[in-house]
């Protein structure tokens, strides 16, 4: 757990902390996404005290494990995020601002929503990848193939059927 200690006593007005965590994707409670990063999570930030709020600001690290859309060739890469969170004592201190007990702020489900609203749609093992051959099947970033795979245009499919029966 990524427990910040931002006791009133202990924390003055306009004070600024760092902070530094190390989690394994397991103690995020990421179901199935978890099984995607691999490695530890690295969570780097500041906690500071604005007064009517605390603002937590920093980055995410972690090597996530990935398939390529196209090629299918497997692959890791390290991804950064930032972050930033407003934390109110009561609701209704500020807008938009995340609850607290007063005593501690736990980072976790922060950490966790960075990194799913960050899963991507689409992911390649090179911006040029060129996929698989649509008939063979062969990575074509490892070489060409000797397949035909042109594909006539449907919409002068008509003219073809003429040339046909001359």
């Amino acid at each position: 757990m990524m427990k910040l200690d931002v006791a009133a006593a202990t924390f003055p007005l306009g004070e600024s902390r760092t902070f530094s965590f190390a989690v394994m994707p397991e103690s995020l409670d990421m179901g199935d996404a978890q099984e995607h990063f691999c490695g530890e999570i690295r969570v780097d930030g500041t906690v500071m005290n604005t007064g009517s709020s605390l603002r937590t600001m920093g980055t995410v690290r972690v090597c996530r494990r990935f398939v390529c859309d196209r090629c299918l060739a497997e692959g890791a890469r390290e991804i950064t995020l930032d972050f930033s969170e407003d934390y109110a004592k009561t609701p209704g201190e500020t807008d938009e601002a995340a609850l607290y007990d007063g005593e501690a702020i736990v980072l976790d489900d922060l950490v966790r929503d960075t990194l799913l609203v960050a899963e991507p749609l689409r992911e390649l093992c090179k911006s040029d990848c060129k996929g698989l051959c649509p008939v063979c099947g062969q990575n074509l970033n490892e070489g060409q193939c000797d397949c035909d795979t042109f594909v006539p245009d449907p919409r002068l499919a008509a003219l073809e059927s003429l040339l046909k029966n001359d």
